[in-house]
């Protein structure tokens, strides 16, 4: 069974004085990722590091490094990438839920079931996810939600859009 890396999180500001630093969640599975005792990859040289401790603050994600007893020792780690390895077959823990890498190279096919492109980015913004397809060698930018993207069919590697005005195309 292969696995793959994925980010996990950025490591953010200190927290205390205790080596507490808060984490900007870059997973929709934080509980997966962020236990105590787990081991993540830390920054561009992907060095382990262990958690100490996991904690919620006011709906923020809070923890801890083994070997990091302070606020000196993590503030070096401010800003650094987390990684961590999962199998390339693990699924979300929900139905109707996909991983980015999941949709990432699909085929998208219009509401007439004609293949247009491919998604190319999933980007997380504050009010809903977006899909960022390749159409015609131009970006596309659909809201990934049932109204307008009604079929993921990751086995046939596609998914299908809604027969809606000016979604592909400019509408004038």
């Amino acid at each position: 069974m292969s696995e793959i890396e994925v980010i996990v999180g950025r490591v953010g500001r200190a927290h205390g004085i205790k080596g507490d630093v808060f984490i900007d969640v870059r997973t929709d599975e934080p509980a997966r990722r962020f236990r105590t005792g787990a081991t993540l990859q830390l920054g561009e040289k992907r060095r382990p590091v262990t958690l100490a401790a996991v904690r919620w603050n006011k709906g923020k994600l809070v923890v801890s490094f083994e070997g990091a007893p302070d606020r000196t020792a993590v503030e070096q780690f401010t800003g650094e990438l987390l990684y961590d390895r999962v199998s390339e077959s693990e699924l979300p823990s929900e139905p109707e839920e996909y991983f980015d890498r999941q949709l990432v190279g699909l085929a998208v096919r219009d509401y007439a079931g004609i293949e247009r492109g491919t998604v190319a980015e999933v980007l997380h913004l504050p009010a809903q996810d977006v899909l960022s397809l390749t159409i015609d060698a131009e970006e596309r930018m659909v809201p990934f939600v049932q109204a307008l993207v009604p079929t993921v069919d990751l086995d046939g590697g596609f998914i299908q859009l809604a027969a809606v005005e000016g979604l592909l195309e400019d509408v004038e």
